[in-house]
């Protein structure tokens, strides 16, 4: 028998006893942790990568941004150190389950006949960590030496807004240090022949509209009462929605993150059937495209409560402001590198702006260039949903994905700058 060409460790392409290729079994030990909200078992997280990391003979380090949120670092050292480096970005948390609504235990990373994995996170984004650990472990095995420094970066808390993991952790020296040129993170799966890549993302705004109003007794007409407000405000609100609708649903040219989202997602107000309330607060949660100029969206949005009444105001809960895109010019050398490699292995790439939020916009927004990337295609969009699965044969190709655009963005040319 051949001796494993990746060493003692998991590695790709290799079998285990039960005739299960070994990538495959750590996805599926990786699936069994339990780093679900709202109480994440971010230790056996840690601990697993540690283990990892000795195999794979790289350092870890760890840095704790926020109490009991750690982002843990293994790097690979290049050729030449000195150059901008390559960050594989990752969140290790997954969203919480009903697990009524499964066919099969959501931790216990169960496969079926067909190769399907079910579990949370198959598909957000605990495969791509395999992926890119094990494109590591290859190119390692084959003796390869990459000239840029390539960093695996394991990130808490990003299914929870990012605010105790990456955003915090962008403005943190430990981050700089680490002098990231490109970043590589999680994208969603295409359920065609396509692999799509992802190079901007909307601007998640959470807004509040509050309005006062008239109270009285509920069995008399009240002038200017909240409740007429309330009806103003959501009027506006979901008619914008519509037309926002009707260009997505009329042009084929627009995908999800090219129209702006409105969803009204909270109403609050009133005590008792027959009291008038003071006031009422409706909340919305609006997802709005780079290309929109948010200055004047936020006026439309005080104009629509002016309409409404007297003294209606709002506030935001969250507020997202960066609009940055990353460069997919053919003559951008990051893109460059990135297109040439999915053309030598015949991928067909369909460029999309995100339509939710990942840590990519906190990376984008200190001046890095990163693409949103997890290489599923032949794949229904799963991620947050009942019975998430990702099959086995799509996670295997992901690795040799990775493996080639890891080789090829490590191996860009030195800037100007860097010389």
């Amino acid at each position: 028998m051949l001796p494993d060409k990746d060493g003692p460790g998991v590695g790709g392409g290799h079998s285990s006893p039960g005739g299960e290729d070994l990538s495959v079994s750590l996805f599926r030990e990786y699936l069994r942790l339990k780093t679900v909200h709202p109480d994440p078992d971010y230790d056996a997280a840690l601990h697993f990568l540690d283990k990892i990391a000795e195999e794979l003979e790289l350092p870890i380090s760890k840095i704790e941004v926020c109490p009991g949120r750690v982002v843990a670092i293994m790097t690979w050292e290049g050729t030449n150190p000195t150059l901008k480096s390559i960050l594989l970005n990752s969140h290790t948390d997954v969203v919480p389950v009903y697990q009524e609504h499964w066919k099969y235990d959501a931790f216990s990373a169960f496969k079926d006949a067909e190769g399907n994995i079910f579990a949370r996170g198959s598909q957000d984004m605990k495969c791509v960590t395999i992926q890119y650990i094990q494109a590591v472990r290859r190119l390692k095995a084959e003796g390869r030496k990459l000239m840029r420094t390539v960093h695996l970066m394991f990130v808490p808390d990003e299914e929870v807004g990012g605010h105790k993991g990456m955003e915090t952790f962008v403005k943190h020296p430990e981050f700089n240090k680490l002098n990231i040129g490109f970043a590589l993170d999680e994208g969603l799966a295409n359920p065609g022949e396509a692999f799509t890549v992802f190079y901007g993302e909307r601007n998640p705004w959470w807004i509040t509209v509050h309005c006062p109003g008239s109270p009285g007794h509920g069995s008399r007409f009240v002038e200017n009462t909240a409740a007429e407000k309330l009806r103003q405000v959501i009027n506006s609100f979901l008619d914008f929605r519509e037309k926002e609708k009707q260009r997505l649903n009329t042009s084929e040219c627009f995908t999800l993150g090219d129209v702006t989202t409105v969803n009204m997602t909270m109403v609050k107000g009133g005590v008792a059937y027959n009291v008038i309330p003071a006031d009422m607060d409706v909340s919305f949660d609006l997802r709005i495209p780079p290309k929109v100029n948010l200055q004047e969206f936020e006026r439309q949005i005080k104009k629509w409560c002016t309409e409404a009444g007297e003294d209606v105001t709002y506030k935001f809960a969250q507020k997202s402001m960066n609009q940055k895109l990353t460069s997919t010019a053919e003559n951008d050398p990051w893109w460059s590198a990135f297109s040439a490699a999915c053309k030598a292995m015949n991928l067909t790439l369909e460029k999309e702006i995100f339509p939710a939020a990942t840590d990519s916009r906190f990376i984008r927004a200190v001046g890095i260039p990163a693409i949103g990337f997890s290489p599923m295609n032949r794949t229904p969009i799963l991620l947050h949903d009942h019975n998430e699965y990702l099959n086995e044969r799509v996670f295997l190709k992901g690795i040799s994905v990775f493996e080639r655009l890891i080789s090829a963005l490590a191996s860009v040319p030195a800037f100007p700058d860097e010389a």
